[in-house]
């Protein structure tokens, strides 16, 4: 009788990818960002305002939001293992050229797409959403505090705050989906550790 996909492998046959740090880092985000994106959806959607009301409630929620995004990765910083996955995301290799390649080419074989512990697909999305966030931050600030910046800065920021939301809620909700599709990968944010199966599979440079 064979495993489902979806059953976990047993014990034994699991390896640990991520700290309860590391965890807590990316719920902790994940929920102040999806707090951030439906907060913004009510805001700008009219039929939801409408539904939702109390604009000033909303608005106060947003920006505390906001404000709170960088406060978990900026904690998570304590924890070596949270360090040394900033690290890995950092770095860009011969491997990782060669698996963006194979993405853009539409080249689905194991082989052709190379990864470490993070693939490039994931490094390029953690640099994007890193500085999407810090210009986000930005530009709310300049929205919020009115007095502080000339008319044309907060006119400027307000154009890109609301187009790189949108941009944001498309790569999220792209974000999600992958996800949606890989069941091991969600299980490893879950629990912190995968199958050896999965983990030579799509990460066959990763050592754990």
């Amino acid at each position: 009788m064979s495993l489902q996909a979806d059953t976990p492998a047993p014990p034994a046959a699991r390896v640990h990818r991520f700290s309860r740090a590391e965890r807590w880092v990316h719920r902790t985000t994940a929920a102040l960002m999806g707090l951030c994106v439906a907060t913004a959806a009510v805001l700008y959607i009219p039929q939801l305002a409408i539904m939702v009301g109390r604009r000033e409630l909303v608005v106060r929620v947003h920006e505390c939001a906001g404000l709170a995004l960088p406060v978990p990765v900026l904690l998570g910083l304590a924890s070596r293992a949270f360090r040394a996955d900033l690290r890995f995301l950092n770095r860009f290799g011969p491997h990782d050229r060669t698996w963006l390649w194979a993405a853009v080419s539409r080249d689905k074989r194991r082989s052709s797409r190379p990864a470490g512990k993070f693939n490039a697909g994931q490094k390029v999305y953690a640099a994007w959403i890193a500085g999407a966030t810090l210009v986000m931050l930005g530009t709310g600030l300049m929205m919020w505090f009115t007095h502080l910046t000339p008319l044309m800065w907060r006119t400027s920021a307000t154009f890109v705050h609301d187009w790189l939301a949108l941009t944001i809620g498309v790569v999220l909700a792209g974000h999600i989906g992958m996800a949606l599709g890989d069941p091991e990968a969600r299980r490893g944010l879950r629990t912190g550790r995968v199958s050896q199966e999965w983990a030579k599979r799509e990460h066959p440079l990763w050592r754990p």
